[in-house]
């Protein structure tokens, strides 16, 4: 009896050996589905944490706001009530202007241009994201910008009236200022708003009017290649202080390689995502030049009001970008 107790503490001494000590689980909200490109970008980041970290840190992806809506993610994080999660960077637009400087209309509509403009960013964004108890993990692009219409758009002056959905307030402005009815939808819900009449134009990318199957509910996608705007994965920073120093280290090493993956996953969605536009029916046209002389002139104004109101950080962030 007695060796047997021996064996058998022996057993559970090797099995407990083998596993993860302090192991932990972290919920992650997201505002997109898991067929988006950010999505699957975020799932092998959590795969890579848990592989680095031998199963230490388990971080459990709740997409499509499942967990909390799109706008909730970033209070949820600021607050303790999840350690993670990914949103669209200019939704804190109105915290501060810097946040909103990569969706503003043509001031950076190449990925060349958009990494310049996120190395200008991120000091300011991070210091930012400090005072809210946040720090950055990494930072992916979306594909260039284009506008879907119910109907061909030839001049701004076609946009006039028109619901035009929006997702954050840079947008607002720019539906405003282009003649057109701002409307609130989050990307869950653009088929339903289309097929209702709720709105019937947008601004996004090839991914979200691929993934929303906009061949059903609209007919044009102008390519006016707008902006490249971001999505951000931040981590409450008492939580990340928790972690021990190896799983610390396993995590920013993981995010390093998400933000370098995900920026070329963002590339190659692109011209992917603008040929399944056309091959469901989408007639994709090149913009007028009488359409983008007006488009550029709305950015300009917008560019103007932009550099009033974010005071010394949006100077020090532009004067970065542009030098």
């Amino acid at each position: 009896m007695t060796f047997m107790k021996k064996i058998g503490a022996a057993a559970l001494a090797v099995a407990c050996a083998t596993l993860p000590v302090h192991a932990e689980t972290w919920d992650m909200p997201t505002p997109y589905p898991d067929a988006t490109f950010h999505t699957a970008n975020i799932h092998d980041f959590a795969k890579d944490v848990a592989d680095k970290t031998g199963g230490a840190l388990d971080i459990k992806v709740h997409s499509a706001g499942s967990l909390f809506k799109h706008p909730e993610i970033s209070k949820a994080v600021r607050s303790g009530q999840v350690p993670i999660g990914e949103f669209f960077l200019s939704l804190l637009n109105n915290d501060n202007p810097a946040f909103g400087a990569d969706s503003l209309p043509f001031l950076a509509t190449s990925y060349g241009d958009a990494e310049k403009l996120w190395a200008a960013q991120k000091d300011t964004i991070d210091a930012l994201l400090d005072k809210q108890g946040l720090m950055a993990l990494y930072a992916v692009p979306w594909p260039p910008q284009g506008l879907y219409t119910t109907k061909e758009i030839k001049t701004v002056d076609d946009l006039k009236g028109m619901k035009f959905r929006t997702y954050n307030a840079t947008l607002e402005q720019f539906a405003t200022l282009a003649g057109a009815a701002p409307t609130q939808v989050e990307v869950p819900d653009i088929p339903q708003a289309f097929t209702t009449g709720r709105v019937e134009a947008m601004i996004t990318s090839p991914s979200t009017g691929a993934n929303s199957k906009a061949w059903d509910f609209l007919s044009h996608y102008t390519d006016i290649q707008a902006w490249l705007p971001k999505n951000i994965v931040v981590v409450n920073k008492r939580s990340f202080r928790r972690l021990d120093d190896a799983t610390q280290k396993a995590v920013l090493e993981a995010a390093a390689a998400a933000e370098a993956r995900g920026w070329e996953m963002s590339k190659a969605e692109t011209a992917a995502k603008v040929a399944v536009l056309k091959e469901n029916g989408i007639t994709v046209v090149e913009p007028s030049a009488e359409l983008m002389d007006g488009l550029k002139a709305i950015g300009a104004q917008m560019l103007a009001d932009w550099n009033a109101s974010a005071g010394a950080e949006g100077e020090t962030l532009l004067n970065a970008y542009q030098n």
